[in-house]
């Protein structure tokens, strides 16, 4: 299977694309998480991104396009992924299509629209945390270290994200719905986007997911 996830910031997309790599193997190639480890890396391009991200903004097409495009190229042709912050803008949509054309890919199967309300988003990214040594994320409620506030894979202390703070989310909210919801009416005409209730626990969204993927014969 070939995936899109759409959705605001905090609606589960990283979460379930998760699940289906331990589950599926399906691949996930999430936007953010390739740029904080190009920032981490102390990378020219993570440099460049890091002023948007802290600032709740979209980083430019050009920047994030060849990115992921790179990121994909590595992958095979007949592999299972899911494209979890990518594309974000209608320019990114037509530059993956023509890549994926000019590379004798097979189209994407489907845009999952994680719909959610943005105060409900706002409450459950308070619980949000990340070790900046390793990257790796935790949820207070959802998905608690072993030991309070310390990263189970390296020791380190948890922080909030830079980009969780909640002025920050307010603004990627303002920037999510004027440069990324255009998007589901782009992939509307071609009838590929399902929604998602994105307000769910954990596995009843994973479930509800699996179900749409069953009725589009993309899982058993």
């Amino acid at each position: 299977m070939r995936l899109i996830f759409l959705g605001p910031p905090g609606a589960g997309k990283g979460t379930q694309s998760l699940l289906l790599l331990q589950r599926h193997g399906v691949i996930s190639l999430a936007s953010g998480d390739i740029l904080r480890e190009a920032i981490r890396g102390n990378e020219p391009i993570g440099k460049e991104a890091d002023r948007f991200m802290k600032a709740g903004q979209l980083v430019p097409d050009d920047l994030i396009t060849g990115l992921m495009l790179d990121r994909l190229g590595k992958l095979a042709k007949n592999q299972s992924f899911v494209l979890d912050g990518f594309p974000r803008t209608k320019d990114q949509a037509l530059a993956l299509d023509a890549w994926l054309i000019e590379h004798r890919h097979k189209p994407v199967d489907l845009i999952i629209d994680f719909e959610m309300d943005e105060d409900k988003i706002l409450k459950r990214l308070e619980g949000r945390r990340i070790c900046r040594t390793c990257g790796a994320s935790y949820h207070m409620k959802n998905l608690v270290p072993k030991k309070p506030g310390q990263c189970d894979h390296c020791g380190e202390l948890l922080q909030v994200r830079p980009d969780d703070q909640p002025e920050t989310i307010r603004r990627r909210f303002v920037v999510y719905h004027r440069q990324t919801e255009p998007l589901l009416e782009f992939y509307g005409s071609q009838k590929k986007v399902r929604p998602v209730p994105g307000d769910l626990e954990i596995e009843a969204q994973y479930q509800a997911l699996v179900e749409v993927l069953k009725k589009e014969r993309l899982v058993a």
